[in-house]
């Protein structure tokens, strides 16, 4: 009965966004080039993250520096995706001529934003945890940083923010 109150609720908001942007365009296309930017590049760096913490589970321990950053990171990195991706889906999926589906958008994003919460949670208790034993041991041995020889690496992900602005506007001006 929820459901068909929702359903009949969104059917007749004939809006092409959510009513919160109050007729806004420029802020729907603001809202979904973010979050489609967000989902996509934390979803990269989660399975970046990932794949290091795989391929160094033999000579860094999760006890250590290294993997305990990479999980704090991955943590919180995931919950950027289902809290990025949730409120993504609600926006791409807006459609009141088809409220089943926006409503199941909508069911998605509220399902998925306790659980983006908790990762976060857990990567914040860990680094509170563990931040004075890393800082001490980075402080004794710090390592060399230069990051201008790695910036020719944001060549993609730049790519991505263009094509998710892209994207953005599209959809926008064809609703």
């Amino acid at each position: 009965m929820a459901a068909d109150l929702a359903e009949r609720t969104i059917a007749n908001i004939a809006t092409a966004a959510p009513p919160s942007f109050d007729g806004q365009g420029w802020l729907v296309v603001l809202n979904l080039w973010v979050m489609t930017t967000g989902f996509c590049l934390l979803v990269m760096l989660a399975g970046k993250l990932a794949g290091d913490m795989w391929r160094c589970r033999f000579w860094d321990r999760l006890r250590e520096g290294p993997q305990i950053l990479r999980l704090i990171f991955l943590l919180l990195s995931t919950a950027g995706v289902l809290r990025f991706g949730g409120e993504a889906v609600g926006l791409w999926a807006w459609d009141p001529t088809d409220p089943a589906a926006t409503l199941a958008a909508l069911k998605l994003k509220r399902l998925l934003d306790p659980v983006s919460a908790m990762l976060a949670f857990s990567g914040f208790g860990i680094f509170f945890l563990a931040e004075r034993q890393i800082m001490d041991h980075l402080r004794r041995r710090p390592p060399p940083v230069s990051l201008w020889p790695k910036v020719g690496t944001l060549k993609r992900p730049a790519l991505l923010i263009v094509l998710c602005f892209v994207a953005a506007v599209g959809l926008v001006s064809t609703r």
